[in-house]
């Protein structure tokens, strides 16, 4: 079980049994759809184990850190840009490692259609950013999933959710096609690529040396070539890049501060606070106050360089 208290940051969606009849019995659910949904960072302590099987699969795909899952008396292990689906109907056990707790986002499906997409994931399968990754569109199909059925469990929302869950599981089981698929007219100079890398690891708390090693520069040669293309260090943009991404979840969602900071890689919210307060000119509570107001959309402006790489 995961700790009393949860997880600084947690969201989670267990749907009423009712809508679960609604999504089973309903002719374009039943073939997929979701009975519980969430997002955990940082998951120190959690641990679940089933001896009794439930009959749902469980998806849970690790964006940073590590932990374990059991099943059939085999033990896996599983790290950053991983995912696993555990099978319906089979005990299992799964828990995040003490010492490099996982982030997780994962999903309870079934559905007439559920196996297909559970194929050959009971072993850890990778999902490793890479210029053509689109990590970050995936993550934004998981969000419009969550936030749907955040608004209720009326048919429309239930059958827009399940339509979606078809998108993301597709996106794993279909890796290749998912990616080509987004490919078409990229830049692939090193600007580019370094900045698509930052936007695909938005969740992780990226070094320089990272970014400049995923480029193959050192970091000194590429911190130059980066300010002379943008004006800004790669780390100053990358902070620019967090904020843009609260300011769009802060208009769009109604996810706390706490969870916010975590979803652009930051796990201190005073933190987030005061370098969002810094570029921002006011704190997150201040801009979601305001950000229905026009005066306050059209007060803002991002830098140029900003702009022209539409982070």
């Amino acid at each position: 079980m995961k700790q009393k208290d949860g997880f600084t940051g947690e969201r989670s969606i267990i749907l009423p049994q009712m809508a679960v009849e609604m999504e089973r019995d309903d002719a374009l659910t039943s073939s997929l759809y979701i009975t519980d949904i969430g997002y955990y960072p940082k998951a120190i302590n959690h641990f679940r184990e089933r001896k009794i099987p439930i009959n749902q699969y469980v998806l849970i795909f690790c964006i940073s850190g590590a932990g374990w899952y059991s099943i059939d008396s085999k033990k896996f292990e599983v790290c950053e840009n991983q995912y696993f689906i555990l099978p319906a109907n089979k005990p299992h056990a799964y828990a995040s490692f003490d010492e490099n707790p996982w982030t997780i986002y994962w999903v309870h499906f079934t559905g007439a259609h559920a196996a297909i997409y559970s194929e050959g994931a009971q072993c850890p399968q990778e999902v490793k950013p890479g210029l053509y990754s689109r990590i970050n569109e995936r993550n934004n199909i998981f969000e419009e999933i969550f936030n749907t059925l955040h608004e209720g469990y009326g048919r429309e929302n239930l059958r827009y959710a399940s339509s979606l869950l078809h998108h993301y599981l597709a996106s794993m089981r279909y890796l290749q096609q998912y990616r080509k698929a987004g490919s078409t007219e990229k830049d692939t100079n090193i600007i580019s690529a370094s900045i698509h890398y930052m936007k695909e690891n938005m969740e992780k708390h990226l070094s320089l040396k990272e970014i400049s090693n995923y480029i193959g520069f050192s970091p000194t040669h590429f911190s130059v070539i980066f300010k002379q293309h943008t004006g800004h260090s790669p780390l100053s943009y990358l902070n620019l890049l967090r904020v843009q991404n609260a300011c769009r979840m802060l208009e769009t969602t109604e996810m706390k501060i706490n969870q916010i900071c975590h979803k652009v890689g930051i796990n201190d919210c005073y933190y987030f606070s005061r370098m969002f307060s810094k570029i921002m000119g006011m704190s997150p509570k201040q801009y979601r106050e305001t950000k229905n107001s026009e005066e306050c959309l059209n007060s803002y402006t991002a830098p140029a360089n900003v702009r022209h790489s539409h982070p």
